[in-house]
This record gives structure tokens, sequence and C-alpha cells, in this order.
């Protein structure tokens, strides 16, 4: 019960690592806030949730505007009249393109929601989080730890990601609020099964074999799940790392060494 009695807010709540955090969050005892902008994922996973005995509050939430980010504050104290920690995770794909030939503003829309929101929720939450010694913590990507082709737009918005969490680390750590980043690389959920069948599809082979293939680059031969990425998250958000702020921990099986 590392977060009891505490209240999470996280954002994009997706089909994978969004309802890992949402449940992992509940099971360590706290009382979660949630946002993204379908309605109908929200109040399922809200139900699994209080199915752990713990609260949940779904709010549809658009983070790339302002007034609804208001409102997800707003309904969030109403609701529990405190914030402990802040995860953010939405995410939007950027295109996956070189960057010689990538369309600039296909990128600006990706900085909207990767950057640009994570950093306004930040701001809008700093308040409350300061009250009770809270913590924030970033949604990042193992992309930060290559430069493949056609991955460049992606990791532009990951690197100003990190550089803002670790900024805000500095800015926060005066009122007591710490700012931490984790970097999962494949996460083996809904979406990366769908991936890994397609391309077992297109080569004729099995998708058991396209996933060893991947798992093969990591140490311990094996993708994380959501739960796992999860618990990464609710470590950083628990008083176990009270004195750590500024840092992005890789979750990924030990594909990359950081």
């Amino acid at each position: 019960m590392l977060l009891e009695d505490k209240v999470i807010v996280v954002s994009g709540l997706g089909p994978g690592l969004g309802r890992g955090l949402a449940l992992r969050c509940a099971a360590a005892g706290a009382d979660v806030v949630l946002a993204a902008r379908n309605a109908e994922r929200l109040a399922e996973v809200a139900g699994e949730v209080e199915k752990l005995g713990r609260r949940a509050v779904p709010v549809v939430t658009d983070i790339a505007d302002e007034a609804a980010c208001e409102r997800l504050l707003d309904r969030a104290l109403e609701s529990f009249g405190r914030i402990d920690g802040l995860v953010n995770n939405a995410f939007a794909m950027p295109p996956m393109s070189d960057l010689v030939k990538v369309d600039i503003d296909a990128v600006r829309t990706a900085f909207e929601t990767n950057v640009y929101a994570a950093l306004r929720l930040t701001r809008l939450f700093t308040p409350s989080l300061a009250e009770h010694g809270g913590s924030v913590v970033m949604v990042n990507s193992a992309v930060l730890r290559h430069s493949r082709r056609t991955f460049g737009a992606y990791k532009m918005t990951k690197s100003a990601l990190l550089s803002i969490a670790q900024s805000l680390a500095t800015e926060l750590g005066p009122r007591g609020v710490r700012v931490n980043t984790i970097a999962p690389g494949y996460i083996w959920a809904d979406n990366l099964k769908w991936y890994f069948d397609h391309l077992a599809k297109k080569r004729g082979v099995t998708t058991r074999e396209i996933y060893d293939e991947a798992a093969a680059s990591t140490d311990l031969r094996k993708l994380p799940e959501p739960d796992e990425v999860a618990d990464a998250v609710v470590f950083m958000l628990s008083p176990l790392a009270r004195a750590v702020t500024g840092q992005c921990l890789d979750v990924n099986g030990g594909e990359w060494h950081h």
C-alpha cells in the first residue's frame, strides 16, 4: 500500500499502460482521477478501480484544451480535496518519417500533446501538489536512447519532455514537489500485439517469432507488460522515492543501459 489514501491523477487513459497505471495505483491504495477523451474507456477503467476498493473519478478531457484541463483540476479537488500525484501519460504519435522530409505541421501537432499539454497540466496542478509534497511522473520512451531512421520527430517530442521534467524538478523542488520520468520501450499490450500480428502475417511467420526477435534485444528476454511499467511509476510516486527527483528510469527489460 505504497500510495495508501493518496490521490493520483492519470492523463492519457489508453487500453494498455494508461489502464495499467490506474489499476496499479489503486492496488497500491490510491484513489484516482482519470483523464482521457474516450468516455466509454474511462467508465470501464473506473469500474475496475472500484472493484479494487478504491474510488475513481473519470473526467472526459482534451488535455490540449486549457479550459478542459482547468475543469479536470476542479473535478479532482471537488471530489477529493487534495492531489498527491500527477502522471502525464497522454501521447500523440508524431509522423514516422526522416526529419529531412517530415511534415513540420504534423510534428507541431504532436508537440501540443506530448510536450505542451504535459507542461500545462503540471503548471495547473503544482499549487495543489505543493500542499502535500506531491510528485509528477512523465511517461517518456526508450526513443531517447537511439536515433533510428524515421524516429526523429518522435525523439524530438520525447527529448523535449525529458528536458521539461528536469527543469521542473529544479524549479519545483524547493516547494517540495518531485518530478521524475520513466522511459519504457516496447510494452506488451493490445496495440503492440496487433502490430506484431500484422508483422507476422506480412512475413509469413508466427507472432511468437516476432515477439522472440524483439525480446532477444533485452537482457531479460521478455517485453515488459503494462503492470510492470506501471509499478515503476508507483515507486516514483511513493515515499520510497522521496529523495529522487529529476531522474529518468528506463523500464525496458535491459534493452538499453543508461
